[in-house]
């Protein structure tokens, strides 16, 4: 099945291609997305649970910083040479896939080595050290053997096709993978290449926030009992330092008055 324009405005509500940010299309049946190419602007892209065979349509989405590509039919690693231009990509999901076989630590560390940047891959964040050591003995991918028979149709014309995929699918996987296609923005404070959409404190402030909230959702119980610790800590600090200045302010105004 093919992705078509419609689909795509539909789900993300945009106006046009070039105006999509995030696009959910988790079990659609789909095996050609090659209208991904006329996207260059989308950041966050769920594809899971598809028939996807080739990553190419998506080289020409170098804003992407989420990509969830779980349980589809990508063969060979070599695919992810498309996504090696992406210098803003921080989240993949690849599990499910023929290319991953056993999900073992090799597997993992020749995606770490052409993918550097990511933070978190599948559902395990990725630390300095496996970026250390994949570059030491993580196996270099090389480039798909045919790629050109994975190049996007240049006509640009897409035939609409009726919509079956249900919401009820897309909240069944929202549930079961909180990670995957978010509906919060990312905050530059986590990802210092994400681009910035706002300016101003007030929206900095509510970007961090949203980032905080969402990654709660990863965390254990005692992982939580230690953020819970530092966010008291915290709210006593900036209740100190607010009772502080007040007492400035207080001391000042007195002063001027005499």
């Amino acid at each position: 099945m093919k992705l078509t324009r419609k689909q795509v405005l539909t789900e993300s509500k945009a106006s046009d291609l070039e105006s999509v940010r995030k696009l959910n299309c988790w079990g659609c049946k789909l095996s050609d997305i090659s209208i991904l190419s006329q996207m260059p602007n989308l950041q966050v892209l769920s594809l899971s649970v598809n028939s996807i065979s080739s990553l190419s349509p998506l080289a020409g989405c170098l804003s992407l910083c989420e990509l969830y590509l779980r349980r589809n039919m990508i063969a060979s690693l070599s695919e992810l040479c498309y996504l090696r231009p992406m210098t803003r990509l921080r989240i993949l999901w690849l599990t499910g896939n023929p290319c991953c076989g056993d999900g073992s630590s090799q597997y993992r560390l020749a995606v770490l080595r052409c993918l550097p940047r990511l933070r978190r891959l599948d559902n395990r964040v990725v630390t300095e050290d496996e970026i250390t050591l994949a570059h030491l003995e993580g196996e270099e991918i090389g480039t798909p053997p045919n790629p050109a028979q994975h190049q996007p149709p240049s006509n640009g014309l897409f035939h609409a096709e009726k919509e079956n995929d249900s919401l009820a699918q897309k909240m069944e996987e929202t549930n079961n993978n909180s990670e995957e296609f978010t509906s919060k923005p990312l905050s530059r404070d986590k990802f210092t290449s994400f681009p910035s959409q706002s300016t101003g404190p007030s929206m900095k402030k509510s970007h961090t926030l949203d980032a905080v909230l969402l990654l709660l959702r990863d965390l254990d119980h005692e992982e939580l009992r230690v953020v819970h610790i530092e966010a008291q800590n915290r709210l006593r600090t900036c209740t100190l330092n607010s009772e502080t200045l007040g007492d400035s302010q207080s001391s000042k105004s007195a002063d001027i008055q005499h």
